[in-house]
């Protein structure tokens, strides 16, 4: 029995996710379809590539995750098949899978162009139903991957500047994602943060020009209320106000500055 994931900035309120839905249950009636989220923001690709990273560790070899965030659709953009070990991406070539990329090592790469697993009838502006629902679908029954299109060797990435060291000694980062509870998670991974001594008590992380203190290990090492900068459950550096929202406090968004000095 296959799993299907969707991820998809399609909102709740609408019917697009449930159309697609059928049209993989059409061709594989035993797949088991899971939903990630629907709340991507609107056409934010970075938001979609960063919880399509966040999931991807936690599913089996032979998951199909159909990731949608596609501000392109319907223009010259491709869509993509991506395996990084066993599990397999479709999407739109537009940056999606950046953050996968990142971390897994890329196993296969084609371009999705096999009309004949697409839909009788193509919308121009639902992709997602008509072309990447049913080659899940295909996939899921037990097509393999060299069907879909052929091999490429180049696929869209987005420019995410990493961390850098500054010629004083610290490292800056930048706020990636704004969790649910306005938790403000940044680009600076544990790996980098210990390597550049970050791990220090004598090490102070800043967001902007405030300052929060010193690396602790959850949010309840501060009183309710205080800001505390953690190694939160995604691996990276984490800044968040105990049971509070950073992000409105702070009036932090992604691209706001994190400094650990």
């Amino acid at each position: 029995m296959a799993t299907v994931t969707f991820t998809t900035d399609f909102g709740e309120a609408d019917h697009y996710i449930a159309c697609m839905k059928g049209v993989v249950l059409q061709l594989a009636p035993a797949a088991r379809l899971i939903d990630v989220t629907h709340l991507i923001g609107a056409h934010d690709v970075v938001h979609g590539a960063f919880v399509l990273r966040q999931v991807f560790d936690y599913f089996p070899d032979g998951a199909i995750h159909v990731a949608v965030v596609d501000p392109g659709v319907g223009t010259t953009r491709r869509l993509i098949a991506a395996r990084y070990g066993g599990q397999v991406i479709l999407a739109p070539d537009n940056g999606l899978v950046t953050l996968v990329h990142r971390d897994f090592v890329l196993a296969e790469l084609r371009v999705i162009q096999n009309e004949s697993l697409f839909r009788s009838r193509i919308s121009a502006t639902f992709h997602g139903r008509d072309i990447l629902a049913p080659v899940a679908g295909h996939l899921a029954r037990g097509l393999t991957l060299d069907h879909v299109g052929p091999m490429i060797d180049q696929l869209e990435l987005l420019n995410l500047d990493p961390p850098r060291l500054l010629a004083d000694g610290s490292l800056q980062g930048q706020v990636l994602y704004v969790d649910h509870f306005g938790n403000l998670i940044s680009n600076i991974s544990e790996e980098e943060l210990i390597r550049h001594g970050g791990a220090d008590p004598r090490m102070n992380v800043h967001v902007g020009p405030l300052r929060v203190g010193p690396l602790r290990r959850t949010y309840g090492d501060v009183a309710v209320g205080e800001i505390v900068a953690i190694i939160g459950s995604t691996g990276m550096l984490e800044v968040a106000i105990n049971q509070g929202d950073a992000a409105e406090s702070l009036r932090a968004e992604p691209g706001t500055i994190v400094v650990v000095r």
